[in-house]
């Protein structure tokens, strides 16, 4: 009995998505794409405008990531944070 409640436990975690990071060109394609493009602006700017903006600026992913996670500037993204950070990496990287 113990065993069965521990099988559908794991599959509600995993049904749920819970513990699986998309790596960031995933996330990117699923959560970005409708409105960043890499290199022109679509509705938000292009990934190349912004790796520009932020160029040389140490704290860059990290100010992105709380943007997207708070929803100031940018609306809210759902994602977990290892996602969010493996999606502004690659978004900062265009060149």
């Amino acid at each position: 009995m113990k065993a069965m409640l521990l099988v559908f436990a794991a599959a509600g975690v995993l049904a749920a998505g819970v513990g699986y990071a998309q790596s960031g060109t995933d996330v990117v394609k699923s959560k970005c794409a409708a409105c960043h493009e890499a290199d022109k602006k679509k509705v938000g700017p292009s990934f190349k405008e912004s790796a520009a903006k932020y160029k040389g600026d140490k704290g860059a992913q990290a100010k992105v990531v709380e943007k997207l996670k708070e929803g100031k500037g940018h609306p809210k993204v759902a994602a977990s944070d290892d996602e969010l950070k493996a999606a502004v990496k690659q978004a900062l990287s265009t060149k």
